[in-house]
Formats: structure tokens, C-alpha cells, sequence
């Protein structure tokens, strides 16, 4: 007969697989007493709770490649205005994400950068809320060495132009645009996230590329981004739930509605993500 997991069980085996995506984050602004004094003997999160009145505890939140940067400012935010709490973010492609929810990979938060992606694991998590939005532009090398002005430019064969998969968020966001504008592109790669595809034109190994506007402005002493017209782009939109087998439930839930806080909304908008 064969073995049937338990979810619980699926946790434990998909644990390995999702600590080697871990990005543990610095407790910026925590001290190592304040860290000493939360935590208990086993060296977890006290159960206290904090001064804003969620409880302390030690998330894991799976999140979309695209939130790398402003989530660990967000991060090391949250952690000092909430004493005794530890986040550790697990950055990937949405798919990837959606994978690891649906294989009972510990997690206590998700966020993907679209809806579709959060719709598949639904019965694994809480009501999502849409914490910000989002637009492509066209990376390219610094100095727009090509000349690049719009999305047509993207056919040109002499260009090497790299988009995210399609099963990515971004990669079905980039073939949406560009069918409705009837550019044909020839990628030379289709990468796993749109990290990956900045990362191409970085390096020098991509001409251009299609991204977020977050992501080129994170990297903007290294990429030109050349702003693509709202009737012809597309909305990315990042909806956060708590995950349903968490063991952390009401503090997850303190740290998904925080995103949508004011606090949580200056931090995102001032890293270019739009309002909800």
C-alpha cells in the first residue's frame, strides 16, 4: 500500500528543499541582548509577544524575486518595531513559491507578484490582500548603447534580448505586452525570475531585457530603463496571504497586515512600488 504524507509530514520532508532558498535577514536595529532577551532557552522567539501587541515569532516568508531589496529594508523595519520577531525571506520566482506551498514546505507568508500564481495555492492560504503594483520597463546597458525607444526595438535580430520564463510572472506579463503591440522577440534565454533577467543585462550578457520598473531602479549605476506607455504595458499586482499550516498563525497575519499599513506602503512606494 503506498505511504500517504500528512501535511504535517509533507512539512517536514520539504524542509531541506526550502532552507537552501532561506535568505536569512539581519535584525537590523536589534542589538544581540535585545536578541538574547526574546528569546527563550531553546533559542526560539519568546512568546511574549511584542510592544505593538503581535505576537513574537519566527517567520519564514516565500516572496516574490522582484521584492528582494524593499523587503529587506521592510524586514529589518518590522523586526524593530517588533521586538522578539525574526523574519527570514525565501526570494523566488512565484512559481517556484507556489511549488514549495503546494509540497508543504514550512512557510508562514506568501507573496507573488500576481494574482494567478496566489490563486493555485488557495486552499493553502488565507485571504489575500494586494499589498502594491507594479510596471515593466525595458532594461538595457548603461548608456542605452543601442538606442533602444520601445518595445518594437525588442525585435531587432541583432539585439540580444532576454525575458523572464513564461510560466513567471513577468514572463507572462512581457507576452502580454508584446503581443498586443505584434513584436515577435527571439530571446536568447527565458530566465527563472526577473531577477535573473536584470541580471543578464548587468553583466553585459543581455542587451535588454524586460523587467520591473522596482528592479531597474534598484540597479540604476548599472541599466538604463526605458519607460514603456501605460496603454501599452501591463499592471503586476502583489497580493500577501498567511499560509494555512502555519505554526505561527496570528503573527503572520500581524506581519501581512502590516504591509498594507502606512509604515509598510511608505517603505514599498519609496522603493518604487505603486499603490495598491
Amino acid at each position: 500500500m503506498p505511504l500517504t504524507l500528512t501535511p504535517t509530514r509533507r512539512r517536514t520532508a520539504a524542509a531541506v528543499l526550502t532552507a537552501a532558498l532561506l535568505v536569512p535577514l539581519a535584525a537590523c536595529g536589534n542589538s544581540d541582548d535585545t536578541k538574547a532577551d526574546a528569546a527563550g532557552p531553546s533559542g526560539s522567539a519568546s512568546a511574549t509577544g511584542s510592544a505593538s501587541g503581535a505576537p513574537a515569532a519566527n517567520l519564514t516568508v516565500l516572496a516574490a524575486a522582484s521584492l528582494t531589496d524593499v523587503f529587506k529594508t521592510a524586514g529589518a523595519a518590522y523586526e524593530k518595531s517588533h521586538p522578539g520577531t525574526k523574519l527570514t525571506f525565501s526570494f523566488a520566482g512565484s512559481q517556484e513559491l507556489v511549488a514549495q506551498v503546494s509540497q508543504g514546505s514550512p512557510a508562514d507568508v506568501l507573496v507573488t507578484a500576481d494574482t494567478k500564481s496566489m490563486d493555485k495555492v488557495k486552499a493553502d492560504t488565507g485571504t489575500p490582500a494586494i499589498i502594491a503594483k507594479n510596471r515593466l520597463v525595458i532594461a538595457t546597458g548603461e548608456g542605452n548603447p543601442f538606442k533602444v525607444d520601445d518595445l518594437k526595438d525588442l525585435a531587432d535580430t541583432r539585439l540580444k534580448v532576454v525575458l523572464a520564463a513564461p510560466e513567471v510572472p513577468a514572463g507572462k506579463y512581457s507576452k502580454q505586452i508584446l503581443d498586443a503591440q505584434k513584436v515577435t522577440v527571439k530571446p536568447v534565454s527565458q530566465e527563472p525570475n526577473v531577477r535573473a533577467v536584470l541580471s543578464k543585462v548587468e553583466l553585459g550578457e543581455a542587451d535588454a531585457g524586460l523587467v520591473y520598473k522596482t528592479d531597474a531602479a534598484s540597479a540604476a549605476d548599472k541599466v538604463d530603463a526605458v519607460e514603456i506607455p501605460d496603454d501599452q504595458n501591463a499592471i503586476a499586482k502583489y497580493p500577501a496571504a498567511t499560509i494555512k499550516d502555519s505554526e505561527n498563525a496570528e503573527a503572520a497575519a500581524a506581519f501581512v497586515a502590516w504591509l498594507s499599513s502606512p509604515e509598510g506602503r511608505k517603505i514599498l512606494q519609496d522603493a518604487g512600488f505603486q499603490k495598491p
